[in-house]
Formats: structure tokens, sequence, C-alpha cells
């Protein structure tokens, strides 16, 4: 039963179709090399890219947290100061009590 429930939970793949290749694209290997050297190099341009694109995100993220993080420190300080005149003021009107 279990291994049932396991045997089902797994993707379903199709096996992989073997290409052959035709008699004309093994005529002329130095086209079908040219071709995929050609087919490579888009890649690589693609992926160049998006890893562009990815490093202008990373940067543009970078910048807002920052930015938030000076926001949140200031923020922290100023609540942080008005703690402190706070006590100051208490502890001069007790001295003025006492």
């Amino acid at each position: 039963m279990k291994r049932d429930v396991v045997v089902a939970a797994l993707p379903r793949t199709t096996p992989k179709r073997v290409v052959k290749l035709s008699p004309k694209s093994t005529a002329s290997p130095m086209n079908d090399l040219a071709w995929r050297l050609e087919r490579l190099e888009g890649q690589m341009q693609k992926l160049s890219e998006l890893v562009r694109d990815h490093a202008e995100d990373m940067d543009r993220l970078v910048s807002i947290v920052a930015e938030n993080r000076e926001i949140i420190r200031r923020q922290l300080l100023r609540k942080h100061h008005e703690k402190v005149r706070v006590r100051k003021h208490l502890r001069a009107t007790d001295d003025l009590m006492d």
C-alpha cells in the first residue's frame, strides 16, 4: 500500500525519443557543426543577458534594502533620543521634588 502511494506521487516521465540522423545530415558534418556552434553562441548571448538582468535586479534590491535599513535606523535612533529626553526630564523633576 505505501509503495503504491509513493509510486503514484512520482512524476510520470515519458521515455526520450531517439533521434536518428538522416543520411543528409551525416553527409555534411561541417554544416551540422556550424549550426550547433551558432546555436550555442545564441544560447550564450541569451544567458549573458539573463545574468546581466539578474545582476541589475540584485543591485536594485540591495539599494532598496539599504534605504529601508537607513530609515529604520533613523526611526530607532529618534525613539531612543526621545526616551533619553523623557528620562532626563523625569530625573530633573525628581530632583526638584526632593
